[in-house]
Formats: structure tokens, C-alpha cells, sequence
């Protein structure tokens, strides 16, 4: 057993919310009980995830998709009424880092799927910014918009997106999990072969054909599944308490 103090202390330190700008609050976010023996992680706060949450005895709930967005309405009704309430009667702590979680080095979104992908010499894309949320990196043989593509749909087990000719030869590539498509701009900027995310957007084809750089849509959810799995067993690995990683799939 952990308490929810020591819990939260100890991923404040690891993950390092203070230093990245958010959309929303990282750390607790509905506060529950203090004493914490099984934590359940996962990609989104959803109300099937609170649901499995609870159906496994969770004490905490461990997200990168929490809530209190900016932008969001601020009334606590309909069905963040009935998440957050949900929460509260079975007094599970809800805990959320987004970005936090994209940019760790080692745990991170971004940093999972270079180690998935076969990806080394990571750095960040945004030059000059030391929490850049796009990356960039290398293979140390190229490989082919087919073989990538192939790479990455095994990995995440799902169909993937393509822009680019298949038997086009890649040896750099950039990559932003989740919603980073446009970032695909700044890679073209710095002539990178080809760059992977989670989502698209019309114009990311065009600005894919013009910069010619291989474009790669993997899913929001897929590619961002593995920084919670990681952080969970990193706690796990380091505190006293059961932590198991629940997977509500996503298409998107």
C-alpha cells in the first residue's frame, strides 16, 4: 500500500508537470481515498474505464486523457456529471498527465514508439525548446514506406494511413503521438524523410506531398497507449502497490 501523498509526490518527480505548458491540469484531479493498494492505468478517463476501474478494485485511476480541458464548458453536468460522480461514490483518485507524459524520455508516448519502431538517436524537433512534444530520430538502416508501414501496423495492431510511395527509402524520421500532425510542416522545414502521428488532418496530405516526407497516421489512441502501460510498471517497479494497465480500445 502507497498513500495518495507519497503516490502523487513520487510521480510529480518522475514526470516533471511544472516544466511544459498544458491544456489541462496534470496530477490528481478528483481526489479519493488516501491509501492506495491497486492502481488501474489507461489512455482515457472514459466512463468504460472508470467502470473497469471499479470492476477491478481500483483505489486510483492513472490516465493520460483526463479531464478540465481548456475550453471545455466548465459545469459539472451530463456525463462528466456522471464520470466524475462515478468516481466519488467507488472513491477512486483520478490521476492525468498529458503532456507530461508525451515528452518523458524514457516512459513517454513519443519514447515508446521509437523503441517499438526501432528508432535511435532521439531528439526533439522544435529547435531551441528543451520539452519539445515533437521528436525526431533515425534508423540505423534505412527502410522502406512499406516496411515502415508494415513496422508500425504489427506494433500497434492496426491498420495505418500511408502517404508516399511505397518503395521510398527512409533514414530520418519525426513523430508526435496523438493529435501531432501538423508538426509534419516542421519537419519537412528541416528535411526529414518521413514523420508518423496518431492523427490527420485534410491538408496534412497536401503539405505531406509538397515537402515530399512519407506521412504515417497510426490512431491517437494506439499510438499513445504505451506511456501509461510504462508509467504503470514503472510505479509498480518502484512503490508498494498493484498497478495493472487496462486497454478500452479505440479505433480513432
Amino acid at each position: 500500500m502507497v498513500s495518495r501523498n507519497e503516490l502523487m509526490a513520487f510521480l510529480d518527480k518522475t514526470l516533471e508537470p511544472h516544466k511544459i505548458k498544458d491544456y489541462c491540469p496534470n496530477g490528481l484531479q478528483v481526489e479519493g481515498t488516501t491509501d492506495i493498494k491497486k492502481i488501474v492505468t489507461g489512455v482515457t478517463a472514459s466512463q468504460a474505464m472508470i467502470d473497469a476501474a471499479i470492476a477491478h478494485g481500483a483505489d486510483a485511476l492513472l490516465v493520460h486523457h483526463g479531464y478540465f480541458w481548456k475550453g471545455e464548458s466548465q459545469t459539472i453536468t451530463s456525463l462528466k456529471k456522471k464520470r466524475i460522480k462515478s468516481l466519488l461514490m467507488a472513491d477512486i483518485n483520478l490521476i492525468a498527465y498529458h503532456l507530461p507524459l508525451d515528452i518523458h524520455p524514457t516512459l513517454g508516448n513519443n519514447a515508446q514508439l521509437a523503441q517499438r519502431f526501432g528508432i535511435s538517436n532521439v531528439q526533439g524537433l522544435e529547435p531551441g525548446n528543451p520539452v519539445s512534444v515533437a521528436v525526431k530520430g533515425e534508423f540505423a538502416t534505412p527502410i522502406t514506406v512499406a516496411e515502415l508501414e508494415r513496422r508500425i501496423g504489427q506494433s500497434l495492431a492496426r491498420d495505418v494511413l500511408v502517404e508516399g510511395q511505397p518503395d521510398k527509402e527512409i533514414r530520418t524520421v519525426a513523430w508526435c503521438s496523438g493529435g501531432g500532425q501538423s508538426f509534419i510542416e516542421m519537419a519537412g522545414e528541416q528535411g526529414i524523410d518521413a514523420f508518423i502521428s496518431g492523427e490527420v488532418s485534410e491538408q496534412t496530405i497536401h503539405l505531406a506531398r509538397e515537402y515530399d516526407v512519407a506521412f504515417f497516421a497510426a490512431g491517437h489512441h494506439a499510438t499513445e497507449r504505451y506511456g501509461a502501460k510504462a508509467l504503470g510498471e514503472f510505479v509498480a517497479d518502484n512503490l508498494d502497490v498493484d498497478v495493472e494497465f487496462i486497454d478500452i480500445d479505440n479505433p480513432a
